[in-house]
């Protein structure tokens, strides 16, 4: 697991935060609290690792609102919520604005650390997805504009004769351009450039 990967708990409850941090400190995990929904705002800066456990109510920011404020900066942690029975509903509201889970207490440590493995791992599937699709990204805006136009014929299907009839160019440039977007694209195939433009909704 990378240094920087961390399980962020925010409860309003000092004796949750401590038994939590006991628990997942035992199993290896890294882990950071916050006594509030606002305290993690306040010390977030957007390039947090890890994963978030958060109860679902508290005083100030419940944990509804905070997964919305995590949406409006754009901080892509998988957020697990924490209910009690009468908080179910708002579980599942939570769940719906994007907690990857919620648990009920009183729930197992086998259950708990379980969950929060599950969403370290979504966290690291999801950081690589990103990576790669920067990369592909990247790539893509190392097009010509011409090669771009190449590119979208290619991707919609059209044969080498249809897209030089549509640019006003001769077949023969259409190939030139096309072997150029495939090694710029790094595709060795048709089939593989278009899976790339589509990773990264090239229309």
């Amino acid at each position: 697991m990378p240094s920087d990967v961390a399980v962020h708990v925010v409860d309003d409850d000092v004796a949750v935060r401590k038994s939590l941090a006991f628990l997942l400190a035992s199993e290896g995990l890294p882990v950071r609290l916050y006594e509030s929904a606002s305290a993690f705002l306040d010390e977030v800066a957007g390039a947090e690792a890890g994963c978030i456990v958060t109860d679902v109510r508290m005083p100030g920011l419940d944990g509804i609102q905070l997964i919305r404020h995590l949406k409006e900066r754009a901080i892509a942690l998988p957020v697990i919520v924490i209910t009690g029975h009468a908080d179910v509903p708002m579980a599942v509201e939570a769940m719906k604005e994007g907690a990857i889970d919620f648990l009920e207490k009183p729930f197992g440590d086998d259950i708990f650390l379980a969950t929060v493995r599950e969403a370290l791992s979504r966290y690291e599937k999801n950081s690589h997805q990103g990576a790669q699709t920067a990369e592909i990204q990247s790539r893509f805006e190392a097009l010509s504009e011409r090669e771009r136009q190449v590119l979208d014929g290619l991707v919609a299907g059209k044969a080498n004769k249809v897209i030089a009839y549509d640019l006003g160019i001769s077949p023969r440039t259409v190939e030139i351009y096309r072997a150029n977007v495939m090694a710029k694209m790094q595709a060795r195939s048709l089939s593989e450039l278009v899976r790339l433009a589509m990773l990264i909704d090239v229309a």
